[in-house]
């Protein structure tokens, strides 16, 4: 695997989408704990699971893999337009 990057789409809850975002967007295990009220040790776990189910090795991997998969959006990279709810 080039780059470290899994070949194939995985299955992923929402709360490991989730955390895929906030990682993309640059917050520390800590940082995504507080903002999701959940202890850093229960993100460390869904990190670890993460880059086993993605088959990468690290966060920058992980960013090029969600990338690749649509799994992010960073910078109106990946962006799909969706309905404006206030509407």
């Amino acid at each position: 695997m080039a780059g470290g990057e899994s070949k194939t789409p995985v299955s992923l809850s929402d709360r490991e989408l989730q955390i895929i975002d906030l990682v993309a967007a640059g917050l520390t295990n800590q940082e995504i704990a507080a903002k999701l009220e959940i202890s850093k040790r229960t993100v460390d776990n869904h990190i670890s699971n993460i880059l086993t189910k993605t088959e990468t090795e690290n966060r920058v991997a992980l960013v090029r893999w969600a990338l690749q998969w649509g799994k992010v959006c960073l910078n109106d990279v990946n962006c799909c337009s969706l309905p404006n709810q206030s509407e």
